[in-house]
């Protein structure tokens, strides 16, 4: 179990090295034709992976459900426009549970409301790779480090009308995956920004209450990630666009729909001629993070065969969820998330449930990879959320 950690780990340090190491990547054209395989690679991935139970349930759909205590990774936006004025919760994920058993990722969150159009919020996300035994090259222990990663983020949004809000968020990251046991390396920093736009509308279906919201958020937008003076690696920039459809089918029952269409703005690995005439990996991490951005949505080089647009559409991400609720008490969850097998093959069912008293609630969320042995099985969340609004109302 130890050795598979370690593999893992090592995993992990090549992939976010793999786009500065492109000297060594030499393939022919005929390669390249053939290549199946295209994903793009970024440092500090732990700030991609879902953090709460309910958006978990469905399918990592979040951008545009109802507003909750986890809006703030999904789509700050959507604070501005949640019930309860004061609330917190805390998210809890054992991460690779079929591989390992001390690797988790936890997510603590809050909210105040100042105004009824203004709403501030911060959150602590914590992730943590568990014990790994380093050696030197005669093979001596060193010493025993538990790589972990963090990051700290503060939220400000605001009404700009009835149906309308936006926000914006401010991340501090870091990540430490060696414990500077090589002086060579050093823990990396970064500092992001999120942008989420939030629009929501009432709506009157066959005489039935229902309800419209459209949501967009960019997040993680910002410097660089080094782990060494010579290697530089973007964060993971994404941006998450989707929409939810809420019905109240009497005065107990509700259902949900939501989809979210995510991509990632930092570059695609492209390929070259270099000096010896070999066919290599481009070193995509030379541009600027505003270039890089940008050239996101053209860079694909356009593997086995692919248009330069084929293979961006590959790098589409679907997630779609369904949510029943009964009295606002009681929720069932399930939903789908897609990514298409070139740029990393995730493909997954998931199934929830959440519970609503009048301070606490508690939601879980359960895992399904449609592949037999993959190292997502068996990921299980759980969240508890307080509502300090009920503690001040009478019993």
């Amino acid at each position: 179990m130890r050795f598979v950690k370690v593999v893992s780990f090592l995993a992990l340090i090549i992939s976010i090295a793999a786009n500065s190491a492109n000297a060594q990547n030499e393939i022919t054209i005929d390669e390249l034709q053939g290549k199946e395989y295209n994903p793009i690679r970024t440092a500090v991935p732990f700030l991609m992976i879902a953090p709460d139970s309910r958006s978990a349930g469905m399918g990592d759909a979040g951008v545009a459900t109802t507003p909750d205590e986890a809006s703030m990774y999904w789509n700050p936006a959507k604070l501005s426009f949640i019930e309860n004025d004061f609330g917190m919760s805390l998210s809890y994920t054992p991460w690779l549970r079929f591989l390992v058993d001390d690797i988790n990722l936890a997510y603590l969150t809050g909210h105040y409301r100042l105004d009824e159009n203004q709403v501030i919020a911060a959150g602590l996300r914590y992730f943590s790779l568990g014990d790994i035994q380093f050696t030197d090259n005669q093979g001596e222990a060193i010493k025993t480090f538990n790589p972990n990663e963090f990051s700290l983020s503060g939220t400000y949004a605001r009404r700009l009308g009835e149906e309308f809000s936006m926000a914006l968020s401010a991340r501090y990251i870091h990540s430490n995956l060696t414990g500077s046991t090589d002086e060579n390396t050093h823990p990396g920093n970064a500092f992001a920004f999120d942008l989420g736009l939030f629009y929501t509308k009432e709506l009157d279906v066959a005489g039935k209450d229902a309800k419209m919201n459209y949501g967009l958020n960019f997040s993680n937008i910002g410097s660089k990630v080094a782990y060494s003076e010579n290697t530089k690696n973007f964060l993971p920039m994404n941006m998450r666009l989707g929409g939810a459809f809420m019905y109240q089918l009497d005065d107990y029952n509700s259902l949900g729909i939501a989809i979210d269409f995510n991509k990632l703005l930092a570059p695609t690995t492209t390929y070259s001629y270099n000096q010896d005439s070999a066919f290599v990996a481009d070193d995509v991490t030379d541009v600027s993070v505003a270039t890089a951005i940008v050239e996101s949505f053209y860079d694909a080089p356009g593997i086995s065969g692919m248009s330069t647009l084929e293979e961006e559409m590959k790098e589409i991400n679907t997630s779609i969820g369904i949510e029943y609720w009964y009295d606002k008490k009681l929720a069932f969850r399930a939903g789908y998330f897609h990514e298409p097998r070139e740029k990393g093959n995730r493909k997954y069912f998931t199934m929830g449930a959440g519970l609503r008293l009048n301070v606490f609630g508690i939601d879980v969320a359960y895992l399904i990879p449609t592949t037999a042995n993959n190292p997502l099985k068996n990921t299980i969340r759980f969240s508890l959320l307080f509502n300090f609004d009920a503690m001040a109302e009478p019993n």
